[in-house]
């Protein structure tokens, strides 16, 4: 018997080179899937056999799977192929299934020793919820799998990506994976800096900002926060709601160092990028191109533009996907160039999920400096922990997870010790401003503050235990000096697991 497989609508432009006689007996491919309703990055199920498979077309053009996001409408496709493939080997139909064949199946995707590559409660959830959108869909009943239903969701959902660096392991992760130095923090000959502006003025806003990969990857050129606070030390700019996950635009704040980092970066690597691609005529070779003529303010700002034809177009700026912002070009100096932000080599708009590769390149960079030939032997998911430990390894979302561990510190460090704030005076101010788990909820955009807790910050949970305890003490004895952050995030990082310290890489020696 063969296998399902999944193939994917390309984006427009990425076609490839097609028959003149037409592909299947199509003549105009594009053209041909464009009618039926598909858009770029939808999946086609195609059965055992070769032959597509239309009833889950239907499904893949249908309100309910169309309104999801491109990358979920990947992981869900990817999840069902798997169940399609499990069934399959049953005989079974998926409009057949039974809450039978869906206990089975989670049976040898979580818990049977069998399989090598069990998945956690977090992955199972996702999938839960793909396959409950196509049993519902294809009005299957009794539903096989309900995601709403407690029993069929898994109680250790907290997702084991969740990782954090201390500021002082970002400092070394950078120098050693992005700008090439060595363990003494030596430049190293010979090293490729071609884009090692943009690389660590990215990490650098992420982690000033706690944005998402995919907010501070689609930020246009005008959306660089420039307004700056009061005290100068942070600017603050707007998210467009159509690239966050809730859909909803927010505020951002982000260091005034880490806007310069970006700012150079603009002026001189992506400048050069941009030279060179209007110099090879990259950009006249588009198939979509829309020039900016106007950017409006005020709380709903609008975007007009023209296209390659001359038709004249506008859109909410909050309402730009990501994928559209990348046609958007502005008029420069030489010539058009794009408003997208980050840019590859060639000049072009450098898509948010090509950032995974920058990082895996850091860590890989990382463990060639840090570790010894015969402990990079073994991959990662199969070394001892004390030989995973000796090398900082990141993820784009292990900027925000740190952001947010951060800013807890930070705050909690603020209330107890620069202002001295009794427990009364805690409990006003929090009336008045919210406690630090809100004020770190509100910065990262999260619409429930137990979704901050949880996820992103249970290491340091037992900060507020220790204000507690600390204020049950004697009033006449004198309160210890907690020392500089550093100190503090050495402590945590002993303390807790999944927080990555120089301390804990090197020993305290450093």
């Amino acid at each position: 018997m063969g296998s399902w497989f999944v193939v994917w609508v390309p984006d427009p432009g990425q076609w490839g080179s097609l028959s003149p006689e037409g592909v299947l007996g199509v003549r105009d491919l594009p053209d041909a899937v464009a009618r039926i309703g598909l858009r770029s990055g939808d999946p086609v199920f195609v059965r055992p056999g070769g032959v597509v498979d239309t009833d889950l077309l239907d499904f893949v053009r249908s309100k309910e799977f169309r309104s999801l996001e491109r990358e979920t409408k990947r992981n869900y496709a990817t999840d069902i192929r798997l169940l399609l493939e499990f069934l399959s080997s049953r005989r079974v139909p998926w409009r057949k299934a039974t809450e039978q064949d869906l206990a089975d199946y989670r049976n040898w995707r979580c818990e049977a020793p069998a399989n090598p590559e069990r998945i956690g409660g977090a992955k199972w959830n996702r999938e839960a919820a793909a396959f409950t959108k196509l049993f519902t869909w294809g009005k299957v009943r009794p539903l096989p799998v309900d995601v709403s239903r407690r029993e069929d969701r898994a109680a250790d959902s907290v997702s084991a990506r969740v990782s954090w660096l201390t500021p002082r392991t970002w400092a070394l992760w950078s120098d050693i994976g992005l700008r090439g130095h060595s363990r003494v923090g030596a430049p190293v000959l010979g090293w490729d800096a071609r884009t090692e502006l943009r690389n660590t003025a990215f990490v650098q806003l992420l982690l000033s900002s706690g944005l998402r990969r995919q907010e501070g990857g689609s930020l246009l050129t005008f959306e660089l926060p420039t307004q700056q606070l009061r005290r100068g030390r942070y600017c603050h700019g707007a998210i467009a709601g159509e690239v966050t996950r809730a859909k909803k635009g927010r505020t951002f704040y982000a260091s005034v160092d880490a806007v310069g980092q970006v700012e150079a970066y603009i002026e001189s690597e992506r400048a050069w990028a941009v030279q060179r691609a209007q110099a090879e005529g990259r950009y006249e070779r588009l198939p979509v191109m829309r020039l900016v003529t106007k950017v409006t303010h005020g709380l709903k700002p609008m975007v007009e533009w023209v296209d390659q034809d001359g038709a004249i177009g506008a859109r909410e700026l909050g309402r730009l996907g990501w994928r559209e912002r990348q046609w958007l070009f502005m008029e420069g100096p030489e010539g058009p160039e794009p408003a997208w932000l980050w840019l590859s080599e060639q000049g072009l708009p450098m898509a948010p999920d090509r950032w995974n590769g920058v990082f895996r390149s850091a860590n890989l960079r990382c463990e060639e400096v840090l570790l010894t030939p015969g402990e990079r032997q073994l991959g990662r998911g199969f070394r001892l922990a004390e030989v995973r430990g000796k090398s900082p390894y990141a993820t784009p979302h292990s900027t925000r997870h740190s952001y947010a561990l951060y800013m807890l510190v930070v705050l909690n460090e603020l209330m107890e010790n620069r202002y001295g704030l009794s427990q009364k005076d805690r409990r006003d101010f929090a009336l008045l401003f919210g406690d630090p788990w809100w004020l770190v909820k509100t910065l990262l955009g999260h619409a429930d503050v137990e979704t901050t807790k949880r996820h992103y910050l249970a290491p340091v949970a037992h900060l507020q235990l220790e204000s507690i305890l600390a204020a049950a003490e004697s009033s006449d004895e004198q309160d210890e000096e907690r020392g500089n952050l550093d100190d503090v995030f050495a402590r945590l990082a002993r303390e807790s697991a999944g927080i990555q310290d120089i301390g804990t890489l090197f020993g305290e020696a450093l």
